[in-house]
């Protein structure tokens, strides 16, 4: 009976602590208290281009002949291509920050946004070489949101997604979700800026995660999701995983114990 005893208070903080509580699965709990969340203004700020990000140009006219060398689709809407056609087609800004467009040559991009860019080519084509009956209608878009995901979701790598705005929920519900092994609490977010690289960390069990300067991902951002201490115990995720990992370990000790007894 004494054994039993000090098997069950044996058992009782290996479970309680082994196993992932809910609090650290659910996304976006309300830890304040209030039965309503405050409606907060988005702080995403416009994406200011870097080196090595791969644009998409397209530029029409009410006569697409006078616009054909301009696109390598023949004046036509690009609807949906895959990542070698993006790469082929598009323009890849340099290291000095610059694309080469036919007939207007060099053109420096760096630090613009996408807005800004079809701006200064709408004006260039309309100073040099249109009148404003030629009806000149410039798009100028990222050629696919790429990020990349690694750690403790289902899978991992780089991936693209074909939208102007993505947050990082979207993200890694494109990644498959996080793991039960996953840490939501501390998820790492790398950004790139022209002077450097920084590290955000954002708690996406907190509602407040949506307040976040890295809630809304920015092209080319890495996010790393670390294991909970969960995992390098190996005890299992869940308390019945857990309660059969001891089971077993007791059930073998005492089998071992039997054995050097007899």
């Amino acid at each position: 009976m004494n054994k039993i005893k000090l098997y069950i208070l044996f058992l009782l903080p290996v479970l309680l602590t082994s196993c992932v509580p809910n609090k650290d699965l659910v996304y976006l709990q309300n830890k304040n208290g209030t039965s309503v969340a405050p409606i907060t203004a988005s702080n995403q700020k416009p994406y200011r281009l870097q080196v090595n990000d791969l644009l998409n140009i397209s530029i029409r006219a009410i006569d697409p002949k006078l616009v054909e060398i301009f696109n390598p689709s023949g004046g036509q809407a690009i609807i949906s291509t895959p990542d070698q056609g993006n790469y082929l087609n598009g323009y890849t800004i340099d290291d000095h920050g610059n694309i080469r467009l036919p007939v207007l040559g060099e053109m420096n991009v760096l630090g613009f946004t996408t807005e800004e860019v079809r701006i200064k080519i709408e004006t260039l084509l309309h100073e040099k070489y249109f009148k404003s009956e030629a009806g000149i209608f410039v798009i100028v878009k990222l050629s696919g949101f790429r990020y990349t995901i690694n750690g403790e979701v289902a899978n991992t790598g780089i991936k693209t997604l074909y939208q102007d705005r993505v947050n990082i929920l979207e993200a890694i519900a494109n990644a498959g979700d996080i793991n039960l092994t996953g840490d939501k609490k501390d998820v790492k977010v790398i950004r790139n800026f022209p002077q450097g690289s920084e590290t955000f960390s954002i708690d996406l069990t907190d509602s407040n995660a949506v307040n976040s300067p890295c809630f809304y991902l920015q092209p080319n951002d890495y996010i790393y999701v670390k294991p909970l201490k969960q995992k390098s115990w190996g005890t299992g995720k869940t308390g019945i995983e857990s309660l059969t990992t001891v089971v077993t370990l007791l059930s073998l000790a005492t089998t071992t114990f039997l054995l050097l007894r007899n």
